[in-house]
């Protein structure tokens, strides 16, 4: 679980949560709703608006902002209340944040065949056919995007990311919330955010 922009290490110890905006990301169905309500639990104020209701493919709430889809349209007016909190976004949108604010994006990394799996049972949840391309070319073109949003990131003197791989995140919690809180500035409740984790919900689990 990397950091990158590691320059900007530095500037993290020294500001305060007000700072900079947290940024939760990667890709649909990576873990980011969990990660916002962990983020809940342990104390951070969210940017969100329940317009998204839970439902069978996310029972615990999908923790969005509506407004962060109109970021590739130029609607980035809300970023300047969005200090101290975080927010939602997909890996996709990453790359239309404007470089006038400071972000510390929580990156979601998770197997990509049990995203792939955890999106067709949607599909299939919401009548859509899921069968028009194959896992393996969506896997590919998954990760040629991810591919593209980590450089970009790595370019971005105003961005610091921390890589959070899922699969771990919820079968040994205790070492990653741990890091997740150093990077976010030490003052999250890591016991609470711990509680959160249900592995219950973990349900497209794969070996490969």
């Amino acid at each position: 679980m990397p950091l990158r922009n590691p320059f900007l290490k530095n500037r993290l110890s020294q500001g305060s949560k007000s700072n900079y905006i947290t940024v939760v990301s990667g890709l649909p169905r990576s873990g980011t709703s969990l990660m916002m309500k962990m983020l809940e639990a342990g104390g951070m104020e969210l940017l969100v608006d329940n317009v998204r209701k839970p439902d069978q493919d996310n029972p615990k709430g999908y923790y969005e902002f509506e407004r962060v889809k109109k970021l590739d349209k130029g609607d980035t007016e809300w970023l300047v209340d969005s200090y101290g909190k975080a927010v939602k976004i997909i890996a996709a949108l990453l790359l239309h944040l404007p470089n006038t604010h400071e972000y510390r994006v929580l990156f979601l990394r998770r197997n990509i065949y049990e995203i792939l799996a955890s999106q067709r049972k949607m599909l299939v949840r919401r009548g859509t056919d899921s069968d028009q391309i194959s896992d393996e070319q969506m896997s590919q073109l998954f990760e040629k995007h991810v591919k593209i949003v980590e450089e970009w990131i790595a370019k971005q003197p105003n961005i610091l990311s921390f890589d959070v791989d899922y699969n771990k995140l919820v079968d040994d919690p205790l070492p990653i919330v741990g890091q997740i809180n150093q990077f976010l500035g030490g003052k999250l409740n890591t016991g609470e955010m711990i509680k959160v984790i249900d592995p219950s919900l973990y349900r497209q689990r794969s070996s490969t």
